[in-house]
């Protein structure tokens, strides 16, 4: 029995919303971003943070929490 064949034996016997699941599963994969499959590829971080990354975070989201964040759009216009 070849893949295909498999393939459609399995989602025969699937119900509607795990048939939709993975639908949505294969379509997003069919779309074969690159960037995305190299995140996906990436092996973990597992390295402990440091001090400084740790006050670069907690600086970045005090800033981001008074409202001193630059909206997307205006970043965008920036970077060109």
């Amino acid at each position: 029995m070849t893949a295909k064949e498999q393939l459609r034996q399995v989602i025969e016997e699937l119900s509607e919303p795990q048939a939709r699941t993975a639908l949505t599963f294969i379509v997003e994969r069919r779309e074969d971003d690159p960037v995305l499959n190299l995140f996906e590829r990436a092996p973990e971080d597992d390295e402990p943070r440091t001090p400084e990354e740790d006050a670069g975070a907690d600086e970045a989201r005090a800033e981001y929490e008074r409202g001193d964040s630059i909206p997307l759009a205006q970043l965008r216009r920036e970077l060109r």
